[in-house]
């Protein structure tokens, strides 16, 4: 019984996130913000190492093409943020330049989504 609770409790975080992300849709890549990023959830909840996560920042970094795009994924993370309770923001606000990834806004539930180009 205690083996299946922290499987559970992952499924759990994870829908809540898709939930928290689920307006996240008016570009095309909004949806699949919480696919690129689940390896990173043990890290910015700090229940676990930084892992495979960086695969997953510098592949939504690659997919976001298009100024829609990335707005789109701002808002996601801002989002996502702001409404997670577990979530370290420095360490989220951190990501990209762990990876080795540039973006031209900080994670965080105060970010000006509107400003990313």
């Amino acid at each position: 019984m205690a083996g299946t609770i922290k499987p559970m409790c992952i499924v759990l975080i994870a829908a809540i996130l898709v939930a928290a992300v689920a307006p996240c849709s008016e570009a095309a890549i909004g949806g699949t913000v919480v696919s690129y990023l689940n390896p990173c959830l043990p890290y910015v909840t700090n229940k676990g190492p930084l892992g495979s996560c960086c695969s997953g920042v510098k592949g939504l970094y690659g997919a976001a093409q298009t100024t829609p795009d990335r707005q789109s994924v701002c808002s996601c993370l801002k989002s996502l943020a702001g409404s997670y309770k577990d979530v370290d923001l420095s360490k989220a606000a951190g990501l990209p330049g762990q990876c080795g990834v540039n973006i031209p806004y900080k994670i965080s539930p105060s970010t000006d989504c509107s400003k990313v180009n």
